[in-house]
């Protein structure tokens, strides 16, 4: 019975993420974005790091339940997870090096589409009784849209509900726990991974049920602190590979375009290969036109929808053409993409041999403490995400109840064998794009003069950002 659903699942997926759904669809979204907006999203880089600086304090006249600095962190939380290091690994392994160049792609076209999401996240947000600032792609399809388009919101509500005890709970649960009885087993300690379920359920309610005020907070120190350390790590690798660096970009370009032949323990990858799982995971790691993260954007304490969007740009940015290109420049300098057997030994083995290479046991350390950081941040942020589903769907009086059961279900991912978990969360994260990126496309005009009305204040004399 679990194979024949595990079967069905995998249909489904090869449907939704491949080459007649979503694929098209979020490259036709990222590039009218792109140029609908003059490429603002490229030009516009330093002035959104200026604005994510500024936006460390918030201003008390305006609205809003978390700085925008935190509001970004929460979303970035749950954006920069195991993605980063296994996702990349896998890209890779299945599409060659040529997968990293439409990860780029994935990631330069995603910073358009988060801005208009965190733009409209802000712009058609909601309060609730108890104060709350509520939003994402199901109020701004409902308060944006008309009628005829209301029944996507509820949809998208569902669909975010169920990712995030899926790619949000459960897999990064189990990651965890993986990975600590792994560390643990280096060094000849039996530990049980009932203990790990028992410290996590700890450490994670300690945040969760603190609300969205206690999970920025954490969010907005863990966040900056493990991207610093992986992104340290990555450059003492290629510092002492520095002649390797310039062979593995053009090693990258030359796959994307040319396919790569089978070599050492490497099977081979098509152009097509290359292109499938490179945008597949880019799109699965960044998130970008999936919606969540338009979610966390709309709690920013901000006067103006924008200057969010410029900080949802942002995200994307760091995600992919930083972290995602530093695992993948590591693994590609290493040569440990191409040792006999290493697609067996599995894709989060692949990046930790690869860091080991250069620094021993340290960086086995390094990539596991990473993957352990990143898990437990996105079950932080992805916690936010599904409450404010949840909150659409049954009311703010849902919120605690809500944050209650998450918390209860993480020992579950760390205990159980969860093979269909990583297959349903790829499911439920593109069936929830889907909505998304309709009401982006429609919605699109509306970003377009909200973008052109900020920048135009802003170069009017006596005006700053």
């Amino acid at each position: 019975m679990s194979e024949s659903f595990g079967s069905l699942i995998n249909t489904i997926n090869g449907v939704v993420w491949g080459p007649y759904v979503l694929i098209p669809l979020l490259l036709i979204v990222g590039v009218v974005m792109t140029v609908g907006l003059r490429f603002m999203s490229w030009r516009k880089i330093p002035h959104a790091f200026a604005v994510m600086w500024r936006g460390r304090h918030s201003d008390p006249e305006h609205k809003g339940e978390l700085t925008s600095f935190r509001a970004l962190m929460t979303s970035l939380a749950a954006t920069i997870g195991t993605g980063n290091i296994v996702g990349v690994a896998t890209a890779i392994l299945l599409g060659g090096p040529g997968a990293m160049f439409w990860m780029w792609v994935t990631g330069v076209l995603g910073m358009a589409t988060k801005f208009c999401e965190a733009t409209l996240a802000v712009k058609y947000r909601e309060v609730t009784p108890d104060g709350k600032f509520v939003g994402g792609p199901m109020y701004y399809i409902k308060n944006g849209l008309g009628a005829n388009w209301k029944w996507m919101a509820p949809l998208f509500a569902v669909f975010g509900t169920v990712a995030s005890f899926g790619a949000g709970n459960l897999a990064q649960a189990n990651a965890i726990t993986a990975n600590v009885i792994h560390l643990a087993s280096i060094y000849d300690l039996a530990l049980e991974p009932w203990i790990v379920a028992i410290v996590l359920l700890v450490l994670t309610s300690a945040v969760l049920l603190g609300g969205l005020r206690r999970i920025g907070a954490v969010a907005g120190t863990l966040v900056p602190v493990m991207a610093v350390i992986y992104v340290s790590g990555g450059l003492i690798v290629l510092g002492a590979n520095f002649d390797k660096v310039p062979g593995a970009f053009v090693l990258i370009f030359d796959c994307a375009f040319n396919g790569h032949a089978a070599v050492g323990g490497f099977a081979g990858a098509t152009v097509a290969a290359a292109m499938r799982f490179g945008m597949a995971r880019g799109m699965l790691s960044n998130e970008a036109g999936i919606g969540s993260a338009a979610i966390a954007h709309a709690t920013a304490i901000t006067d103006n929808p924008v200057k969010q969007g410029l900080l949802g740009m942002i995200d994307p940015f760091l995600d992919t053409i930083v972290i995602c290109t530093m695992t993948a420049m590591v693994i590609l300098v290493s040569g440990q993409w191409m040792v006999p057997g290493i697609g067996e030994a599995g894709a989060g083995t692949l990046t930790s041999w690869a860091f080991a290479v250069a620094m021993g046991r340290f960086g086995s350390w390094l990539v596991t403490i990473g993957l352990l950081l990143f898990a437990f941040s996105t079950i932080l942020g992805w916690c936010a995400y599904g409450e404010r589903c949840v909150i659409y769907l049954f009311g703010h009086n849902a919120a605690l109840p809500f944050r209650i059961v998450f918390t209860l279900v993480v020992p579950i991912g760390a205990l159980a064998k969860l093979r269909l978990i990583w297959l349903l969360s790829d499911m439920f994260n593109g069936l929830m794009a889907i909505p998304n990126l309709i009401a982006l496309l429609l919605l699109s005009p509306i970003v377009f003069k909200l973008a052109r009305e900020y920048f135009s204040e802003r170069n009017e004399p006596g005006k700053s950002g």
